[in-house]
């Protein structure tokens, strides 16, 4: 393990046991060392069915291009038959989930009416209104170390202060 560490996290037999498998994951930052994640789910407006061929490879590739042009990643990412988007998209502490949201929905949505305009009239409102996406959206916070472990660990530091 790296000296510094190990000198914060402690060498302890439990947090050897429990978290080593787990560095594979960490993401090294200038002044961080993190490992977020986020399940992110939406669907299309008015739940139309229109992500298919074509259009479903483009998204994906714009969905890619906008994590790289932000500085966050997507690990998985699958459309479901009923046009639901899931991803599972790793990012930096200094980037809120709104604004990843926020960055994928409005971005791939503009960029999609661009490359496929016979979507515009599945999606009829003016185009200052127009969006390919529901407004809604669900996220839950994906960790590599369940709420117990950590209870423990936070419980085992504070004996070997004792």
């Amino acid at each position: 393990m790296n000296g510094a560490f190990s000198l914060a996290h402690g060498n302890g037999e439990w947090y050897n046991r429990h978290m080593e498998n787990n560095f594979t994951n960490l993401t090294h930052g200038r002044t961080s060392v993190y490992n977020i994640n986020y399940h992110i789910v939406w669907c299309t407006k008015y739940r139309n069915k229109v992500l298919k061929g074509d259009i479903e490879l483009d998204l994906k590739q714009i969905l890619n291009q906008i994590t790289t042009e932000n500085g966050y990643s997507i690990a998985h990412m699958e459309i479901g038959l009923d046009d639901h988007i899931h991803l599972l998209v790793s990012a930096p502490p200094k980037i809120s989930v709104s604004t990843i949201v926020k960055q994928l929905k409005g971005t791939s949505s503009l960029r999609l009416f661009t490359l496929h305009p016979e979507l515009k009239k599945r999606f009829w409102k003016p185009k200052s209104e127009r969006s390919l996406w529901s407004p809604s959206y669900y996220v839950e916070s994906i960790g590599s170390v369940n709420e117990d472990a950590i209870a423990k660990y936070i419980d085992d530091q504070r004996k070997k202060e004792i």
